[in-house]
């Protein structure tokens, strides 16, 4: 809760505030940053679509072999 009214007030600031500067920027910047940041996080192995650990080595290993192609 602390961190939003912070954010509100540096954002009032730079809008309503002449002598607002870089402090204000910097939190009204840094808020919104976070609020981009992913939320719905999961697990590389659970995600859809994922690759197995490891593929990047078998597929070297697979290359370097005799007779691989």
């Amino acid at each position: 809760m602390a961190f939003t009214v912070l954010w509100w007030w540096a954002a009032a600031r730079l809008l309503f505030a002449p002598d607002a500067g870089a402090l204000e920027g910097a939190v009204a910047a840094g808020g919104w940053g976070l609020s981009v940041l992913p939320v719905r996080c999961l697990p590389k192995a659970r995600a859809d679509g994922a690759l197995a650990a490891g593929r990047w080595r078998r597929a070297w290993r697979a290359a370097r072999e005799p007779g691989a192609e």
